[in-house]
């Protein structure tokens, strides 16, 4: 690897560009927002691997005893522990001849500094963002149905499975399809998930996330079309489909949650192709006492402590190695290229309650 042609600028400008971008990325206003940043506490790990705890911390009342008598023992809470190794992702961009030459024709041109930027540093951006996209995909799979599958098909290298532990009896499915809108019945569907949590567990569901198809199915329901009706007092022979504001309203007071709804896509590429995916699980419900489910978990990678000669590194957001460097392989070519051990690892799973509209509870 040989230092790039453009090393002047990259000395100059590469630091402040990706920090830049990492503040970019990290801006819950801009779009698309990334529900990783805000979910998940970052957390090193020294080993390279990630582990998550699950504690059924049950609350119980103290008993009532003589003076001079022993405590009586409790049980302590059930343990259980999931966890692996940290993968490996990365992505590379390469300038080709054709594009260097219009650089060095930009560099050669006085007051065409600000063009030159933009092109030699906007895979920069793109190489940075292929991080969070990866990590969103993980992470919104993962959350949706409590194991994240990457089909080796979907990447160049190979597959990916996590299995964060979801409680058997934290997955619901409903009484009725909520695509039957006669007949389901979503409201009774939250009563019984909402019982659970508060009867059994001792918890208070605060948010609740789903896809576009759950809630647009849910509010096509005479159920939740006439509660709706109730609540504003309406007695017309027609119902209207409320709203997310108008639902939100609904539930806050009916039952002191809001709903969030995901409707993500991103791209991989393979071969040359690029496919678009939806990470969230159609139907899935996802029911939360906690803004804060887990942790990202990230690792060192080999090459930050074992830096190649000629090439130039920034650190993006502690985790993403980012470099810059010039290769003749087989043709001329400026290369641009981010690494990352990171995984999202949904950890709060005993808190984590999953409803699926589109199965039948037996």
């Amino acid at each position: 690897m040989e230092q790039s042609y453009f090393i002047q600028y990259i000395q100059r400008f590469f630091a402040g560009l990706v920090l830049q971008y990492v503040t970019l990325f990290n801006d819950a206003k801009t779009q698309p927002g990334y529900l990783h940043l805000r979910m998940l506490k970052k957390e090193y790990s020294d080993s390279g691997k990630w582990e998550s705890v699950q504690s059924v911390n049950t609350l119980v009342m103290a008993d009532i005893v003589a003076f001079d008598s022993p405590l009586p023992l409790k049980k302590r809470d059930s343990i259980s522990r999931a966890s692996g190794n940290i993968p490996k992702q990365g992505l590379e961009l390469q300038l080709n001849e054709t594009q260097l030459n219009e650089l060095d024709n930009l560099a050669s041109r006085p007051n065409m500094t600000e063009t030159l930027m933009a092109k030699l540093f906007g895979d920069t951006k793109k190489v940075i963002g292929a991080v969070y996209e990866r990590n969103e995909e993980i992470f919104l799979r993962g959350l949706s149905t409590g194991v994240t599958l990457i089909e080796d098909t979907e990447t160049v290298g190979t597959g990916f499975r996590v299995d964060y532990g979801y409680l058997t009896a934290n997955k619901f499915g409903v009484s009725v399809l909520w695509s039957s809108a006669s007949t389901a019945k979503p409201y009774d569907d939250f009563q019984r998930v909402i019982a659970k949590a508060r009867d059994t567990d001792g918890n208070v569901i605060t948010n609740v996330m789903m896809d576009r198809t759950a809630f647009n199915n849910m509010v096509k329901t005479t159920q939740i079309m006439d509660l709706f009706a109730f609540n504003i007092g309406y007695n017309g022979a027609t119902r209207a489909q409320p709203n997310l504001t108008q639902v939100n309203n609904l539930f806050q007071e009916e039952f002191g949650f809001t709903i969030e709804i995901v409707d993500r896509t991103m791209k991989y590429e393979k071969n040359g192709s690029q496919t678009t995916v939806r990470p969230w699980a159609t139907g899935a419900v996802v029911c939360l006492t906690s803004d804060q489910v887990g942790s990202l978990v990230w690792a060192q990678l080999a090459e930050m402590n074992h830096p190649v000669s000629g090439v130039e590194y920034q650190t993006a957001d502690n985790y993403i190695l980012v470099s810059k460097f010039r290769q003749n392989r087989p043709t001329l070519g400026e290369f641009t290229n981010s690494q990352a051990r990171v995984v999202p690892v949904i950890a709060n799973v005993t808190d984590i309650y999953l409803i699926d509209s589109t199965t039948v509870q037996s």
